[in-house]
């Protein structure tokens, strides 16, 4: 790869979609901070140890676009598509963050971690999240079918509905003030 298609150990402040400053290159341990990539093309860039901060990413395209070890925070990604990134070393964080209306359709994300996250309407159909965890997170109106959610801790999640029959939840972690988002389909009254 030609050294300009390399950025290492920089960081790049208050970039925006205006001026398509940022070009297509692997960015190794950057750090994005204030950036508006609202409906920026994220196309086939490779983010490896990087961090967002206080960054605006909805509606970029993220067609091949590699995430390996990426951290988000203080961020807004809503309406993104998840679901053609390059898989290969996927691995994000998402603190503090908006990802309402994005889709994670079919994304293999073992181990993810969702601190302080707006999750509304958020497709996770078909996705890994095997042993991911929630915390102080929005689900309303999130999608869960065929999901793996096997060792997943939801005990600090709030407002999900997610079908027992229909998603893998062996070892998932749950409170009793959770289970009404467990059996909201089974329309059984539940009282305190």
């Amino acid at each position: 790869m030609a050294m300009d298609n390399y950025f290492a150990d920089q960081i790049f402040e208050n970039l925006n979609n205006q001026e398509q400053t940022l070009r297509e290159a692997e960015y190794d341990h950057c750090e994005f901070k204030h950036c508006d990539f609202s409906s920026f093309n994220l196309s086939s860039f490779v983010f490896t140890d990087c961090s967002f901060i206080g960054c605006n990413l909805s509606l970029a395209k993220l067609n091949k676009t590699a995430f390996r070890g990426v951290k988000f925070i203080d961020c807004k990604l809503m309406g993104l598509s998840f679901s053609n990134i390059n898989s290969i070393g996927f691995s994000v964080t998402f603190e503090n963050c908006v990802l309402n209306h994005t889709s994670f359709y079919q994304v293999k994300m073992k181990k993810t971690v969702f601190k302080q996250v707006s999750l509304e309407e958020v497709d996770f159909s078909e996705t890994d999240l095997s042993e991911s965890e929630f915390f102080d997170c929005n689900l309303f109106g999130a999608i869960f079918e065929q999901s793996n959610l096997e060792k997943a801790d939801f005990r600090k999640a709030y407002h999900f509905k997610i079908e027992p029959n229909l998603n893998k939840l062996k070892g998932a972690k749950f409170t009793i003030n959770g289970l009404p988002g467990l059996l909201t389909n089974f329309k059984i009254l539940i009282e305190e």
